[in-house]
């Protein structure tokens, strides 16, 4: 009997220092954990990291001491699937310069980033990539409602994708 290998990932960007509690429920069976950047404050990678295999990209609200724990770009491969993930890319047809150098140097299969607060999974022709960006998980922002993608690979194949509603955006108040 061959046993498959099937990996689980949560895909989450956007916390601006917030960690939703819904997170841990719909990740809980998730082997590893991307955060795309703007992760806030060192506690949210801190409690992720406990739990999962975190893999994670400073963001333009990051400060020194998460820009010295993570990278600004991140290359690294699971089961047999070129991954780059940073946090400002632009999108399909709009990558900025740094982002469409990289993909045309590197060849990866999958593009995840975030930033725009906007979730997007599309496939680029243009470059042979899976472009994921899982929205904003955080309450900062103008997005209405809080998401996450989770999804599977099973020997290089992308599977059981899912888009997540966390719930709506609610501000915080300021203490």
């Amino acid at each position: 009997m061959i046993k498959l290998t099937v990996l689980r990932i949560g895909i989450l960007s956007d916390t601006h220092s917030y960690l939703d509690p819904k997170v841990f429920k719909y990740f809980d069976e998730c082997d590893q954990v991307w955060h795309a950047g703007d992760i806030g404050l060192p506690a949210v990678t801190d409690e992720l990291a406990k739990k999962f295999d975190l893999k994670a990209v400073w963001g333009n609200v990051d400060g020194t001491d998460l820009r010295s724990q993570f990278k600004e770009d991140l290359f690294f491969e699971v089961e047999g699937r070129k991954i780059f993930m940073t946090h400002i890319a632009g999108k399909p047809g709009t990558y900025n310069q740094r982002v469409a150098f990289l993909l045309n140097e590197l060849k990866p299969d999958i593009i995840v980033c975030g930033h725009s607060h906007i979730l997007r999974v599309e496939f680029d022709k243009k470059y042979n990539v899976l472009f994921i960006n899982p929205g904003a998980a955080g309450v900062h922002g103008f997005h209405k409602v809080k998401t996450v993608l989770r999804f599977e690979i099973t020997k290089g194949e992308i599977k059981n994708m899912q888009a997540i509603e966390l719930g709506p955006r609610i501000e915080l108040p300021k203490k």
